[in-house]
């Protein structure tokens, strides 16, 4: 028996032909929202001019089966139901809990994309039961929630530090540790989420120092939800670890974020690295050895390792060493216009003048190995390849340094001899490596005194020991950081860099090539004239430019 037909409707006829051809339209329709964040799939099928609205409505139902909304029949949002993150919870899924006032019992998601499946399955978590989604247009979104319903600033684009609309204390809390980490010129941001709420601390001059504290654990969860949604992360996704990256707009400029969450027993913890690609732009503020702390002698012998026409130069040291600034560093001073340079980075942390700079994309397949290849036919003079990672990428360097190209590296290691086992491990031909290798600098960056507020304190036995060991026989005391409000309390302002720079001999070469021991390598290299890092910085110490204590953190002794 046919149901009796609403005489207030009309008559809405669709062919087979129709049929047959609305499920490619639909998924022309979902790929477009899936690009563009100004429109609903909704919106899209009615663009497409091949069916009336009614039609659109019709097929949506019979073939992709989901109600278009209907929003003449007392439809009303009812966003509460997404709890405490409700609106932000909206804008990253684009979607609206909606309820018919005739059955205010029944409840429906009207959605951008009614057919996303994360969606789907974080709607139904938030709300706790399964929910029937239907179509619903972009405007109507819009107009529920607010401009910029869509939640995320287009790839690369930036995002205001009030993006998504979005207010409340959680969103200053999150907000200000931004704009405050910039102005102090921290390098990463660390949320850290405790059983009692979330912790904020900055790394300035590589420690890290408190910065805020938010005392409720759902609040310490809502901070790192903002977080995701301002990374494009799954803000639903807690059990694994996630990256992503975005970009924020500022009075001073834009600041690129890299963003780290991982999971924890409180929660999630969430780490942003702060990269100010723009502070190299300007020539007049172009880095160089000079600048980074670098002693003359050290300077020198770096300049005519980067001006060599090819070969290997390696930077080498800890996470946090300044070895990709060093690197920047050599390649400014040798870019003078003449020579075709390109770098591949991950990520692109410096913007450099007249330099190509190719970001690594492994989601897509551009990794350091498949990037240098290509950069190889790009004709290059010199090239900066960011970090040597892999035994690929190690291989493929070593040959574009044997073929006529200038190569400049990082590499994470703790000495020249760790740089010479890493290679083997590797499983390199060690003479082709050695052949290529030009050099190699061995650095740390050192936390410097604030000469308005430092002290000094009688050396301890152990110190004297230390000092005495590098050549300093006349020490008997020590400075000591004391901390005032020029240096915010830490007892230090500002960074420089000590390190050993080791000029490869056919001497070394050999050495290695031999499978010499280490000991027999360290006898070569220091019988030289290298200075150790450790003595460096007991010169340091000498002459009152840092603490005893810092050089142990830094080095060791």
């Amino acid at each position: 028996m046919t149901a009796p037909r609403d005489p207030e409707r009309p008559i809405v006829e669709v062919s087979n032909d129709d049929r047959h051809a609305f499920p490619a339209a639909l998924q022309a329709a979902r790929r477009r929202v899936a690009q563009d964040g100004s429109v609903s799939v909704l919106d899209a099928l009615r663009a497409d001019g091949r069916w009336p609205p009614a039609a659109v409505a019709l097929l949506l139902r019979d073939v992709g089966g989901i109600e278009a909304l209907a929003t003449d029949t007392g439809q009303a949002p009812d966003l509460p139901a997404f709890g405490a993150q409700a609106a932000t919870l909206a804008r990253q899924w684009r979607a609206v809990p909606v309820r018919n006032a005739a059955r205010p019992d029944q409840l429906q998601v009207a959605m951008a994309d009614p057919w996303h499946e994360a969606s789907l399955r974080g709607i139904q978590q938030a709300l706790g039961r399964r929910v029937t989604p239907v179509a619903a247009s972009q405007a109507q979104l819009d107009e529920w929630l607010g401009a910029g319903s869509n939640g995320a600033a287009p790839a690369g684009g930036s995002i205001s530090a009030n993006a998504l609309q979005a207010s409340g204390p959680v969103v200053e809390f999150v907000d200000t540790a931004l704009r405050r980490a910039y102005a102090l010129g921290a390098s990463d941001i660390h949320f850290e989420c405790s059983r009692s709420g979330v912790q904020v601390r900055f790394r300035r001059d590589g420690v890290l120092v408190p910065h805020a504290r938010l005392d409720d654990p759902r609040r310490a969860e809502e901070a790192i939800s903002r977080i995701k949604v301002l990374a494009q992360l799954d803000i639903t996704e807690r059990r694994l670890p996630q990256d992503g990256r975005f970009r924020l707009a500022l009075p001073d400029g834009d600041i690129d974020l890299r963003v780290s969450i991982i999971p924890s027993v409180f929660g999630e913890d969430a780490v942003l690295r702060l990269l100010d690609k723009a502070q190299l732009r300007d020539p007049s503020e172009q880095v160089s050895l000079d600048r980074l702390g670098f002693d003359a002698i050290s300077a020198a012998q770096i300049r005519e390792l980067a001006e060599l026409p090819h070969g290997m130069l390696l930077v080498t040291g800890p996470t946090g060493s300044g070895k990709t600034t060093t690197v920047y560093a050599a390649l400014s001073e040798v870019n003078s216009g003449l020579e075709k340079i390109i770098t591949i980075e991950d990520p692109v942390e410096y913007e450099l003048a007249g330099v190509l700079q190719v970001p690594v994309n492994e989601r897509k397949g551009l990794t350091f190995a498949k990037g240098l290849r290509s950069i190889l036919r790009h004709d290059p003079d010199r090239i900066l390849v960011g970090e040597i990672r892999d035994a690929e990428t190690a291989e493929i360097a070593v040959q574009s340094a044997l073929t006529g190209h200038q190569v400049l590296t990082t590499v994470h290691a703790n000495s020249v001899f760790d740089v010479t086992g890493r290679f083997k491990h590797f499983d390199l031909d060690m003479f082709g490596f050695m052949a290529a290798l030009n050099g190699v600098i061995v650095q740390r960056l050192v936390r410097c005194l604030c000469q308005a507020c430092a002290s000094d304190r009688p050396a301890t036995a152990r110190e004297l020991a230390w000092l005495h060991g590098m050549g300093q026989t006349e020490a008997t005391s020590v400075p000591l950081a004391v901390g005032c409000d020029v240096c915010a309390g830490t007892g230090f302002k500002g960074r420089r860099v000590i390190a050993e720079v080791h000029t490869m001999d056919d001497g070394f070469r050999d050495l290695v090539t031999t499978g010499a021991p280490v000991s027999a390598l360290r006898e070569h290299v220091y019988r030289r004239g290298v200075k150790t890092l450790s003595s460096l910085g007991a010169e340091m110490v000498v002459h009152r430019e840092t603490s005893a204590e810092e050089i142990k953190r830094v080095v060791g002794w």
